[in-house]
């Protein structure tokens, strides 16, 4: 790891830090390089850790400030709405910028955030688009926008994001080689899969620790249903990425969908089991959360039995009933609950959000609660209930909108097998047709999916008995 930088290391660097002290600035490069890297670095004392240290370095430091305020904020687990605690660290971090001489590279950082917080998540991308036209090596501000570009389902302002400030991220600036990573994120996402394995081998080839950009290559293999290509390549970069403890989870999450794309559903459980169950029950963190949600519905819609994990699971995601931060996150919840049979849950959720998108204010996720997110939760609970037809007429409208709830293509997908199953197994002949339908669309964009090919020959069944 290269060395932690202090003020004036800063300085060349054209990213000015106010503060005089060489030690908030080294913590404050910890942290970034922590977030960066998708990794708790044990010998610096972890996120948690350096940010603690960070405070009592210099506790008026206002970058400090938005490296912790906004790492809490794009986790997506915590909302000013509902949390007291967070919402006045955020006031703070205002009124202390507004108290100090900032440059305005630090200011623009501090009103990113503070719109993030209200919900304002296209404004404060335009925000830290607006530092990396001048700064385009702020790290902090080009890894916010991907994250927050990701939450959004902008995928083409996700990739050229980074392809703008690309040529600045020359082999000696530090952490350049995960910028690489980023962009071929960007790259999968737009459907560019042959340069985005390209750019991400790149990356690998200066780090092969970079679990980014493995995570790349494995959607590439997910999205062309290369399955047996992505097997081997998880299995032989496994002790390069498994370190990284905040993407780990993930990665092994798309190893297991592997498994299942190929029916060996007891391989899949295995891994959850092992790598995936135990982390979320562990960190509580969002991305976790989503990944056991995902894994264990697509295996119940393979007709998995699942014994108690989806109560197991009723632990960390209980406490995130009413957040409504995304409606991506809503859904993966909704999941949760719908597993357990807690109806109680889902009530609350579906109540909860529909209060609050009566009057979204400048909340953009809300906004689109109605039209998008509301419908969506919806199909998922009559699917549940049997309504199959209903769950159709919900979803097959929305299906091509569904990319603005955010996450990958990958993850969404989840949502493109529900209206399969639901068209399936609906008591309309149209409907069946309809699933017949969107299979063949399967096939041609995920030509030899063993999944695909399950699922045709399930419609091919019905067919023959009606």
């Amino acid at each position: 790891m290269a060395a932690l930088r202090d003020c004036k290391a800063w300085q060349d660097a054209g990213l000015v830090l106010s503060t005089t002290s060489n030690e908030a600035c080294k913590l404050f490069d910890a942290v970034l390089t922590q977030y960066a890297t998708w990794t708790n670095n044990e010998s610096l004392g972890g996120i948690e850790g350096c940010l603690s240290k960070l405070k009592a370095a210099d506790p008026n430091f206002t970058m400090g400030h938005v490296i912790a305020n906004g790492l809490e904020l794009i986790g997506t687990g915590r909302t000013v709405r509902l949390d007291g605690e967070l919402d006045s660290a955020v006031t703070a971090m205002v009124a202390l910028s507004k108290s100090q001489p900032l440059t305005e590279r630090e200011r623009l950082h501090v009103s990113a955030l503070d719109v993030f917080a209200r919900g304002q998540l296209p404004k404060a991308c335009e925000l830290w688009e607006q530092i990396l036209q001048s700064h385009p090596t702020d790290l902090l501000a080009l890894k916010f926008s991907h994250d927050t570009y990701f939450y959004l389902g902008y995928q083409r302002q996700m990739r050229d994001s980074v392809a703008r400030v690309y040529p600045f991220w020359t082999r000696d600036v530090p952490l350049s080689s995960y910028v690489k990573g980023y962009y071929s994120f960007g790259l999968v996402e737009t459907n560019l899969f042959d340069r985005a394995e390209k750019v991400a081998h790149e990356a690998l080839a200066i780090n092969q620790r970079d679990a980014w950009s493995v995570h790349t290559i494995a959607h590439v293999n997910e999205m062309k249903a290369e399955v047996e290509k992505g097997l081997k390549f998880m299995k032989e970069t496994e002790k390069n990425w498994k370190s990284s403890d905040m993407l780990a989870c993930h990665n092994y999450w798309h190893w297991a969908l592997y498994y299942i794309e190929k029916g060996e559903y007891e391989a899949a459980l295995t891994i959850y089991d092992k790598h995936i169950a135990p982390v979320c029950l562990a960190s509580g963190s969002i991305l976790d959360i989503v990944d056991n949600c995902s894994m264990l519905y697509r295996l119940h819609l393979e007709g998995v039995k699942l014994g108690d994990r989806w109560n197991d699971l009723l632990g960390v995601t209980k406490k995130h009933t009413k957040d409504h931060i995304l409606l991506f996150n809503d859904v993966h919840f909704l999941m949760s609950y719908l597993g357990a049979k807690d109806h109680k849950s889902t009530e609350e959720l579906l109540t909860t959000l529909q209060e609050l998108a009566r009057a979204p204010r400048e909340d953009h996720q809300l906004s689109l609660a109605p039209r998008l997110g509301l419908p969506l939760c919806q199909a998922f609970v009559e699917f549940e209930n049997g309504n199959c037809d209903k769950a159709v007429d919900l979803l097959y409208p929305i299906r091509y909108e569904l990319v603005q709830v955010g996450g990958s293509d990958a993850q969404r997908d989840v949502f493109s097998l529900l209206l399969i199953h639901a068209a399936l197994n609906s008591k309309s002949k149209a409907k069946r047709n309809l699933a017949r339908c969107l299979l063949h669309e399967r096939d041609l964009l995920r030509p030899k999916s063993p999944m695909t090919e399950r699922l045709i020959r399930k419609a091919a069944a019905v067919h023959a008995m009606a």
